[in-house]
């Protein structure tokens, strides 16, 4: 099968397409015939190495696949051929009391597809028959490869940890990448009042027609200033964070009394500073999160469904144009999703 794939960590340049082995299928599991596949930041620091994770070299990177099924394995039960899926990014054993408990992201052989796995930048992929989600005709193979691991995040974000409640001030970062969308959109469906960052005024534009109720420019404007503006010198009560250390001080600021600041990654570094008597005084909440469960993804594509929600994609490349994918990626001078179509 044709793939795009590397054989050594470092740059862009060392994508190459080209022939790959073609997956065998065993007991339980599916073969998919791959027709999108979205990409996300973890995809360029897969490429380049994660620390402390020894990646199986040659790698196909590409966590969030879509596609139609071709063939399926003995004990498969709920999926048949010619059924059009999408694929849950979170592999797990699915027998201890992580799983069983619905903690799947705490299981001992817990893997994502596109890190410890080949991924989805192929003409084919072989997954359990748990990891596929069956998607209705109405949703394009794009749309749906666009969704599972920002919509789960974002879900797992606002609504596990986060507790989004009607009527909060939920203040979300980077509402131009896909996390940040996808939180804004489903902060908006839970009847919270959403204020949205981003580093410039056409990406804060983009926002607004998702029901982004304001805007912070933060290349321009003070977070926490401008939070406080908004909210009538209140704060939020609610804060969505993935961008780490650039904007941390300022989200702190931005919380309300007995606010909560959920995180799900620092990409602009990893330390960031909070006076702790400032926690103290105002009882605030500070969380990690990690990617959700498979139950959680379910729950989270019947509610956008329920209320129409989709992703939002920016372009869509041909496979063997991922690397310009990335590219564009990397330059962030996007609003939505990249996508490569197979």
């Amino acid at each position: 099968m044709k793939a795009v794939f590397f054989d050594k960590h470092g740059g862009v340049e060392n994508l190459r397409y080209g022939d790959f082995r073609t997956p065998t299928v065993g007991p339980g599991e599916i073969r998919v015939n791959i027709r999108a596949c979205a990409l996300n930041y973890l995809d360029l620091k897969v490429r380049e190495g994660l620390p402390g994770k020894k990646i199986p070299l040659p790698h196909i990177p590409g966590s969030d696949v879509a596609g139609s099924v071709s063939q399926v394995g003995p004990d498969v039960r709920r999926i048949k051929v010619g059924d059009r899926v999408m694929i849950c990014p979170v592999f797990t054993c699915g027998r201890c009391i992580e799983c069983l408990s619905g903690e799947d992201p705490f299981c001992p052989e817990y893997e994502t597809l596109g890190v410890g796995i080949d991924g989805g930048y192929a003409e084919q992929i072989v997954v359990p028959e748990a990891n596929a989600i069956v998607i209705g005709d109405g949703t394009s193979f794009e749309q749906a490869a666009a969704f599972p691991t920002v919509y789960l995040t974002a879900w797992h974000m606002l609504i596990t940890r986060g507790g989004v409640r009607p009527g909060e001030q939920v203040l979300v970062l980077a509402t131009g990448s896909g996390v940040g969308m996808a939180a804004a959109q489903l902060a908006k469906a839970y009847g919270a009042r959403v204020i949205g960052t981003a580093g410039t005024d056409e990406k804060l534009a983009k926002s607004r027609e998702l029901g982004v109720d304001a805007g912070i420019n933060h290349t321009t404007h003070d977070i926490g200033k401008e939070a406080r503006r908004l909210t009538d010198g209140r704060g939020v009560d609610l804060v969505i964070d993935h961008v780490g250390a650039a904007t941390w001080e300022q989200c702190i600021e931005a919380l309300a009394n007995r606010g909560r600041l959920v995180t799900c990654g620092a990409t602009t570094g990893a330390m960031g500073q909070t006076p702790i008597p400032k926690i103290v005084r105002r009882q605030l909440t500070i969380m990690g999160s990690n990617i959700g469960s498979r139950a959680e993804l379910l729950r989270a594509v019947a509610f956008c469904e329920e209320r129409k929600i989709s992703p939002v994609i920016d372009s869509v490349f041909p496979l063997a144009e991922a690397a310009e994918a990335q590219r564009r990626m990397a330059d962030r001078k996007f609003s939505g999703k990249l996508v490569i179509r197979i």
